[in-house]
């Protein structure tokens, strides 16, 4: 059975935009993967610390000559990076900070890219035959035809990142304008549901 990660972002629960995209997509993968397995990552929830140098010393150590401190400083990274790699599907929801991704994000990413487990030592991913959907809420529209269409640095970080550790199967689903949610111009429910058919296509993916 198929097994599907999503990793959240947002600190802001039920009032979140990306959240509530999620339990959509959730909702449509369920219906299309029954008993398919999925597995959350909540970073607002995750207490993931920024790369330091002990975890750079630890990263650089070939494992065989790590210290008990030194795998205790990558154990969640290497959590981290099991969760990836033994998912079919992985889900990034998230909103966007200033034109990109939330600091917890980048930590999150900085975790899982790792020589040798996800990136081979010569720069190939190896994180293969996997798909990637990406929910994003953001106040800015950054579609096709958008005048700050260059501004769409999340996006373009995050499949840069997923085609470097070799994830190239990516689908984004851009909320943009979400702001209007926010100053209630528009409401939650209906938000999502303008996005909901793109939702489905992704979430119907095998």
């Amino acid at each position: 059975m198929p097994t599907l990660l999503v990793v959240e972002t947002s600190p802001r629960g039920d009032h979140s935009i990306s959240r509530n995209l999620t339990r959509s997509f959730v909702r449509q993968w369920r219906a299309a993967h029954p008993g398919g397995e999925i597995l959350l990552r909540d970073l607002a929830e995750t207490p993931l610390q920024f790369v330091t140098a002990p975890w750079l010393q630890a990263y650089f150590t070939p494992p065989e000559n790590q210290s008990p401190a030194m795998k205790e400083a990558l154990r969640l990274s290497d959590e981290l990076v099991h969760e990836l790699l033994g998912a079919d599907h992985l889900v990034i929801a998230t909103p966007v900070y200033n034109y990109n991704v939330p600091a917890a994000l980048k930590a999150w990413v900085d975790h899982i890219v790792r020589k040798g487990m996800t990136l081979g030592f010569d720069g190939k991913g190896l994180v293969e035959n996997k798909k990637a959907t990406l929910l994003l809420a953001s106040g800015g529209i950054y579609t096709e035809g958008s005048p700050i269409r260059d501004r769409d640095i999340a996006t373009q970080y995050l499949r840069l990142i997923l085609g470097v550790i070799g994830i190239t199967d990516v689908t984004t689903v851009a909320g943009g304008g979400a702001k209007a949610v926010d100053m209630r111009e528009d409401t939650m429910e209906s938000f999502v549901a303008k996005l909901q058919p793109e939702i489905e296509r992704a979430a119907a993916a095998r």
